[in-house]
């Protein structure tokens, strides 16, 4: 069994002039990427084995990421399957000064669980073992829905 705070993964990266469009902000697929990424880890630390993305739910770009601004992308476990693992994935917009931020992009990814000959294998329990990580959970079911 594995607890759901122990997948909880943040990821952050500066936005450069490479990542941005001509309007200066992040292209999407730098932030699917970034999202993408940050999911696998929190599902492979939860399954203990690699995993690859499966489905990705409708993704939400509500407001731009700018030049300057750091993506700041969170990623956790909330529910699993046999051999499948959902991950809630949240990108913000952090003020590199004030640390302030404000959510941009969010989804819900679904990956597998792979062995060596990517064969799909069995991942184990998620446990939930805190109130952090219930009120977690809970809102990754409801935005699911």
């Amino acid at each position: 069994m594995v607890e759901l705070l122990h997948t909880y993964i943040e990821d952050r990266n500066r936005i450069q002039p490479h990542h941005a469009n001509n309007l200066g902000s992040t292209h999407g697929g730098n932030v699917l990427r970034w999202m993408d990424e940050a999911g696998a880890m929190s599902a492979m630390r939860f399954a203990g084995n690699p995993c690859v993305t499966a489905h990705i739910n409708s993704v939400d770009f509500e407001r731009p990421l700018d030049i300057g601004n750091i993506a700041l992308v969170e990623a956790y476990v909330y529910k699993s399957g046999r051999t499948s693992v959902n991950v809630r994935v949240r990108a913000y917009g952090e003020d590199p000064l004030t640390g302030e931020s404000e959510v941009t992009t969010e989804s819900h990814f679904v990956f597998v669980a792979v062995d060596e000959d990517r064969r799909p294998v069995e991942v184990p329990e998620l446990t939930v073992e805190t109130e952090k990580g219930e009120r977690l959970r809970e809102e990754a079911l409801a935005a699911e829905e």
